[in-house]
């Protein structure tokens, strides 16, 4: 099934990116951006992208649900769901942000999954064409090329920590734990990035503290099967519908444990 499926899923996410999403990069009007909540943008091209990728991926799954960011925002019940059974789990825009503001990083995120299992995952960067894709136990690649995730090699592992949806009391020991121990950089505010940033040996580590699907599914599963570690800061692995916070990724499980001691033990 996931070898069949590979080479339509992604014909939808380049058609969806070539007729709806690049259209509208640096061409939206004001009224087609809005908050969902405190800097929580959705924007026209975020609804349009995933009511065509919504009905492209059931044309060729039709025994999966669907679970969207958009519909989940509409309609939070939905995602009460998600764990359950056959998914198809869209992200028409991750990193909308970026995307409304008119600068990259953005992305087009879809994946597959089986109650808590991520069987595929697709990531679409819209403006550079790349593509990264896994399936369980099949390995990652990037534009039909397996790859596998290295390290930066700097002195002090390179660290991009999405700290803004913690605490203020989360963030500062985070912030003290980390003093010195990594080379701190910008994250880029779209996990359709930071995931295969710490795969090409750009980034070390990264923590997230919101755990969406959608942000998350493809994502974690590309960084696994390439080598690298993605996991629960209790060392779980992700699963589709556990709704705990938290989540750290590294580009070698290495890495992982030795980020997990300093910022988590």
């Amino acid at each position: 099934m996931q070898l069949n499926i590979h080479a339509p899923v992604v014909a939808l996410m380049r058609e969806v990116a070539r007729d709806i999403v690049m259209p509208r990069y640096q061409n939206l009007a004001r009224h087609e951006i809005s908050e969902k909540a405190a800097n929580d943008f959705v924007t026209i091209a975020d609804k349009e992208s995933e009511i065509r990728l919504a009905e492209g991926l059931s044309a060729i799954l039709p025994e999966a649900g669907i679970i969207g960011e958009e519909a989940c925002a509409a309609d939070p019940a939905i995602l009460d769901r998600a764990g359950e059974g056959l998914n198809w789990i869209i992200d028409p825009i991750d990193g909308t942000g970026n995307f409304a503001a008119g600068n990259p990083p953005f992305g087009i995120m879809i994946a597959l999954a089986d109650g808590g299992a991520t069987l595929a995952g697709w990531i679409l960067d819209p403006l550079t064409g790349r593509l990264c894709h896994a399936m369980l136990g099949g390995g990652s690649h990037i534009d039909g090329e397996q790859v596998q995730a290295r390290e930066s090699g700097g002195e002090l592992p390179i660290a991009a920590l999405a700290v803004y949806f913690m605490t203020p009391e989360e963030r500062a020991d985070i912030q003290r734990r980390s003093q010195d121990r990594f080379a701190l950089v910008d994250i880029p505010r779209c996990a359709a990035e930071q995931y295969p940033r710490l795969v090409l040996g750009q980034n070390d580590v990264s923590v997230f503290a919101r755990t969406l699907p959608w942000d998350h599914a493809a994502g974690t599963l590309f960084l696994n099967e390439a080598g690298g570690c993605c996991q629960r800061l209790d060392g779980s692995p992700y699963q589709v519908g556990d709704t705990r916070r938290g989540l750290l990724g590294a580009s070698s499980p290495r890495l992982w444990d030795r980020a997990a001691e300093i910022l988590f033990r």
